[in-house]
């Protein structure tokens, strides 16, 4: 059984809340292939990474807790990037407004590697928190392409065939990202917006996923979730309870709170 969670806007989903849940019903273990967080927007995330030398954002860290067996963030996070507002600077490496990498984490077999913008200025304190002098230095859109297509490429097929290894998996996507690991076919699909959840079979949501493929987004080959289901009728939809902070972070009463999705999502798989 192999269960897909992805979100159908940018941020604010609710899909981490609602893959902890799922873990929670299941006892199955989770993945968050790529991820990112900003060092404005997150800082809390931030400062934890430089304190201990371990990039990783909150999401990946809330499915590593809530998952079975003990699990580290960057063993179900093998990419991470970390990202700086820069207003009123025009389009960076990734073509993004106001914002611009600073490095990826790239974890694969257990060990760490970095790619540095080399266009942006790395903040003191991570420097002196991770080992990037020597790492690889990119500064157009084609050298990064060049350095995902091997090192992040490496680590996401390593983590994708892992996944392909168990009986069972749960993986989150990121942002609005229709697929978080290429040609991954899941059994069962759960869009996740605020208020709602739309349940898909696996088979004709990575159909849509091959229709809608092609296009080129910031460095990386990928669908929105939105040209997807677009193509797609849901076999269920759920409204889904709001939960306070505190209710988010027990995963015992978000399973009970979204108990119905569970059962439709399971039931198609």
């Amino acid at each position: 059984m192999k269960l897909l969670v992805v979100g159908s806007a940018e941020v604010d989903a609710g899909k981490t809340t609602f893959t902890t849940g799922l873990i929670e019903r299941t006892d199955v273990r989770g993945y968050k292939p790529r991820a990112g967080n900003g060092y404005w927007y997150d800082q809390d995330d931030y400062r934890r990474s430089v304190e201990t030398g371990r990039l990783y954002g909150k999401d990946a860290k809330k499915i590593a807790a809530a998952s079975p067996g003990s699990i580290a963030p960057e063993a179900i996070n093998p990419v991470h990037r970390l990202w700086l507002p820069t207003p009123g600077q025009g389009k960076g490496v990734l073509g993004r407004d106001g914002r611009r990498f600073l490095f990826d984490r790239v974890t694969r077999d257990g060990t760490n590697s970095y790619i540095v913008n080399g266009t942006v200025e790395i903040p003191p304190a991570a420097q002196r928190a991770f080992p990037l002098e020597d790492a690889p230095v990119v500064e157009s859109l084609e050298d990064l392409n060049e350095r995902m297509r091997t090192r992040h490429g490496r680590a996401l097929d390593a983590l994708a065939e892992e996944i392909a290894s168990r009986d069972a998996a749960i993986v989150e996507s990121y942002s609005d990202i229709a697929r978080p690991l290429s040609g991954f076919s899941p059994d069962g699909v759960a869009v996740v917006e605020p208020r709602r959840c739309r349940i898909y079979g696996g088979d004709r949501y990575a159909k849509a996923c091959q229709v809608a493929s092609g296009s080129a987004h910031e460095g990386r080959l990928e669908e929105r979730v939105d040209h997807v289901i677009e193509l797609l009728e849901p076999a269920a939809s759920v409204t889904l309870p709001a939960l306070s902070s505190e209710e988010r972070a027990d995963t015992t009463i978000v399973a009970e709170a979204y108990e119905s999705a569970y059962d439709e999502l399971l039931g198609i798989v």
